[in-house]
This record gives C-alpha cells, structure tokens and sequence, in this order.
C-alpha cells in the first residue's frame, strides 16, 4: 500500500511538472479598481512563434520552458503597449501576434508591463518607461550571447512603448535594426532633448505614425520618415464630440495602431507622399515620387524599410509624408489628378466634387472642397482627388461646380476638356471630356473617353 501510494505521488509529481511545462501564459487583465489603487511595476515578455503561436511562453519567468521555441537566426519583434488608465488588455494584441506570424517566421515578444502602465495617474507609468527599458536590455542581452544580432531586433512601441524602444535603442547606440513609433505619446516627452524621448539615432531605421498630433501623441519628427495621416490630427470615422464617450479620447490616438495592423494584411498599400506640409499634400504638389524611381512613393506600415536607404542617407535624415485614409480598414485612398482646362472669359473660383461609376452601379466620391481652386481661360487647374475605391474600368463620371457664394448670381464653369489620371497607375488609360459647361450646384453626369482616341 506504501508503495502504490509512493508511486501516485510520484505520478502527480510529474504531471504537475509536464503541467507547468505546458502553461501557457495570458496578457495580464486588470480593472479600473487595480488603476485606482495603483499597481507596482511587473514585466512579462511574452514569446509567440509559429510553433507556440497559440500559447505564450514567459521568458522572464525564471526557469522558462519557452526558450526552446526561441530561434535567433529569426527576426525578434518586441511589441510594447503604453499607457493603460483602465488595465483591460489591449484590444489589438492578437490580432498583431497573428498577423505578424502569418506574414513571416519570426519570434513575436508582447512586453506587457500592464502592472505599471494600469494607474489614474499617467505620470506614474511615463515614469516607469525607463525601468521597463532596462528590463529588456537584460533579455537582449541574453540573446545576444545565444547568437542573435541587434540587426534583427524589431521594436514595435504603442504611445508610451515608443519612448520604451527608444531608450533600449539608446541603449545600444542606435544599433537596434528597426523601431517603429505608433503615435508616441506627447504629453511629459514633448520638447524633452533626444535621450528622454524616441529619436531617429535610436536605430538604424525610425519610422513613426502620428494621428492625434493635438492630443495625446507627439507633434514634431521623431523619426527618419514620420507618418501623418490625415495630418496627424482628426481621423475620419472617429466621433467628433465629447458626449461618444471614451472613444472621443482615445480613437485617433490608437487609429496608429489599425493603420500598422492593415499594413500587415495586405489587401491594399496605403500610399504616402512626402511633402513640406498638409496643405502642399492636398494642393496635389508633392505627388511626384520620382526621387524614389525604381520604387513607388514610400507605403505605410510593416513594409516602410522598403525606403530606408532613400530616408536614412538624407542630410539631415528627416523625412514627413502625409496622405489621407479612409475612415474603416483597409483605410487605403487611390489618388488621381482631375486636370480641368476652363474656357470662361472670367476668373472663376469654386470647389469641384467627383463621383465614379461602374457599369454594375457602384460609386465612389471625391469632395476637393479644402481650398477654393482658381480657374482661368485656357489654363490647366490640377486638382488632386482621393477615392476609397479604385475602379478599373469606369463606365460614368459626373461633377459639380459650387462657387462657395451663399448669395448672389449662380456661376457657370464652362470646361474645355477634363482629365482624369491615376498617381498609383501612371500607364492607366487617361480619361476625358471636352467642351460642356458645368451649372453651379448641378451634377453633371457624362461617359468618358479614352483621351488617346481624340488625339489621334
């Protein structure tokens, strides 16, 4: 009887152990109770691969199991979240760790340090970014010694985290393979010197998103490129007042994070222009991306070190590019020049909308209304027009003049010949219309041509 019962518990023994072998390790979860109370710094680095892409294993966990699935001749992504007042989990974690793992072999590393970051009081967890920055100094380090390369380091920083991977950066003088800034939290870092905030020099290629430049995020460059959606400032499809709750908050400061996450998908490329500001990106003056030949204008996302010779070897070696989204996923917009040629003897000035058609019936619209353009006889106007669906072959066209004027005469623009091209498909076929006249505030419908054909 001593016996059999020696032999359970040495049964129960091993099973505990194979168990624990096994766990597999969740995202910390906390509640608004832990963010009142306050919560003291703890850090899990969390490993997924493509043999545990299911099951994180913690590799600051001593005695960890999950070494074994930690290949270092592959990329090591760390991502790293930021601030986090209410300490729920963020809500893209497993969407990033799937995708990441989808789109290429790689060890993912979630830095969550949400025992830290879960406080009411933001300045607490700003001030533990650099506590969390040595904590995975140690880890490279560690690997560095098992044959991986800072070459091969990848760091992914949310708001708060993008300051983390910089001072890690710093850490190994900029040496870091890639760090990209979703939009870097800007209250307490903005106007801090280089060594207290992200910096281009914290590795070989710095790429930052910014998209709310008036709130939480960080205004200025940071980077080798810096990303400004929509300018930086309200994304489209985020509420616009106070009484939408939370989201008013904290929509376009994390649209950063599903403008990375749609790169990753891939359905479309979100194309970005470089340009001295906005208003030259929307006046349709930067859509020239020659500089960047054999390449395209450079895209945002995963796929941005596309571009890294062309942005690193500039002098200085900043760069911002700015573009329009769509307000959902996959957020990509598809640029065309509408090149209008007026005939009226007057100057005119007025705002154009455009709409796409398609044989089956579907549309797609472009309102050019952020500046009056200026139409004179027989001078070209290029406006830049941005559709959230590309068609390939169009069956109609329509537009609509509007002066502006709320009272006073009706306008005519009378069009001598109309074109429509495309930025992303230069060889596209180009569209026209000649000789008609545009009614203010009346949508002109018309099939297009080929323009070749009235050439020849």
């Amino acid at each position: 009887m001593l016996l059999g019962l020696f032999f359970l518990l040495c049964c129960w023994a091993c099973s505990a152990k194979s168990d624990d072998a096994k766990q597999c390790h969740q995202f910390t979860d906390l509640n608004l109770n832990n963010a009142i109370v306050g919560t003291g710094l703890e850090v899990q680095l969390l490993l997924y691969t493509r043999e545990n892409k299911d099951c994180a294993g913690n590799l600051n966990k001593e005695n960890s199991t999950a070494f074994k699935y930690v290949n270092v001749t592959r990329k090591f992504t760390f991502i790293i979240h930021g601030y986090r007042p209410t300490g729920s989990p963020p809500v893209w974690i497993d969407d990033i760790v799937n995708d990441m793992l989808s789109l290429e072999d790689m060890n993912v590393i979630i830095v969550d340090w949400n025992r830290g970051a879960t406080t009411i009081i933001y300045h607490s967890a700003a001030a533990r970014t650099k506590k969390v920055a040595v904590i995975l100094k140690k880890l490279i380090d560690d690997l560095l010694k098992e044959g991986a390369s800072l070459e091969s380091i990848y760091m992914i920083g949310v708001s708060l985290g993008a300051h983390i991977a910089g001072f890690v950066g710093s850490m190994y003088n900029g040496k870091l393979g890639r760090i990209t800034g979703l939009d870097p939290a800007g209250p307490l870092f903005s106007g801090k010197p280089p060594d207290e905030r992200l910096d281009p020099t914290d590795a070989l290629f710095v790429d930052v998103i910014h998209t709310d430049i008036d709130a939480l995020g960080y205004r200025e460059n940071l980077g080798h490129i810096d990303f400004y959606p929509n300018g930086g400032t309200d994304q489209p499809g985020c509420p616009q007042t106070i009484f939408s709750g939370s989201q008013y908050w904290k929509c376009d400061h994390q649209r950063s994070v599903f403008l990375y996450l749609s790169s990753l998908k891939q359905s479309c490329d979100v194309m970005t222009y470089p340009c001295d500001s906005y208003k030259d990106y929307r006046s349709g003056k930067c859509a020239n991306c020659d500089a960047y030949l054999p390449l395209t204008c450079p895209t945002l996302g995963y796929n941005a070190d596309a571009w890294k010779d062309h942005f690193v070897l500039k002098n200085p070696p900043v760069t911002k590019a700015f573009f329009d989204t769509a307000k959902k996923e996959p957020f990509c917009m598809f640029h065309y020049f509408l090149d209008i040629t007026s005939w009226n003897k007057s100057v005119r000035r007025g705002y154009i909308t455009i709409k796409l058609m398609t044989k089956e019936g579907h549309t797609t619209e472009s309102v050019i209304d952020h500046e009056a353009a200026t139409f004179e006889q027989y001078s070209q106007t290029s406006l830049l027009a941005k559709f959230d669906q590309d068609f390939e072959n169009i069956y109609r066209m329509s537009l609509k003049y509007y002066s502006g004027t709320v009272i006073g005469p009706k306008y005519k623009l009378r069009v001598l010949r109309i074109r429509l091209r495309s930025l992303a498909d230069p060889d596209r076929p180009q569209l026209c219309r000649y000789d008609f006249v545009l009614l203010e505030n009346v949508e002109t419908i018309f099939k297009p041509i080929p323009c070749e054909k009235m050439q020849m």
